[in-house]
């Protein structure tokens, strides 16, 4: 009888341990950044170093600030941002007289509800024509 009294104040401490535990849990969660605010404001994020990689964006909310970590990617457009989404049409042709072709993004996706433009317009330098390979090669012909 002296058993089974004491395994079971031994579990019912146990269960109010772990309760009590659980609500501390939830306080510290509760009293976190972000959870009393509804309208985070996020800025662009900024690398760490140089123009891309893993960098920071700070955010907002009433006298709250909170940072998190990102990313840019090295092969982004610094044009339109690493917030800015688009899908883009096919290149264009050759304009002779600047020697650029173009194309035309429409937004496709803007994260962190970043300022981005609905169509964007980009160019880049035509590519020289190489020389056609030959069609033959040498030894596979008719004799």
């Amino acid at each position: 009888m002296q058993h089974r009294s004491f395994l079971l104040l031994a579990l019912l401490t146990l269960l109010a341990l772990a309760s009590a535990v659980a609500k501390k849990k939830d306080k510290v969660k509760k009293g976190g950044p972000g959870s009393e605010c509804a309208e985070w404001t996020w800025g662009p994020c900024t690398p760490s170093s140089k123009d891309c990689g893993a960098g920071v964006r700070e955010g907002t909310c009433g006298a709250q600030t909170q940072r998190i970590r990102c990313r840019v990617p090295c092969s982004w457009k610094k044009e339109f941002g690493a917030d800015c989404k688009y899908k883009f049409e096919s290149w264009g042709s050759c304009d002779g007289g600047t020697g650029t072709k173009a194309r035309q993004g429409t937004l496709k996706k803007a994260r962190y509800n970043a300022q981005c433009q609905e169509t964007i317009r980009v160019t880049k330098p035509c590519t020289p024509k190489t020389k056609a390979k030959a069609k033959a090669k040498k030894g596979k012909g008719k004799d």
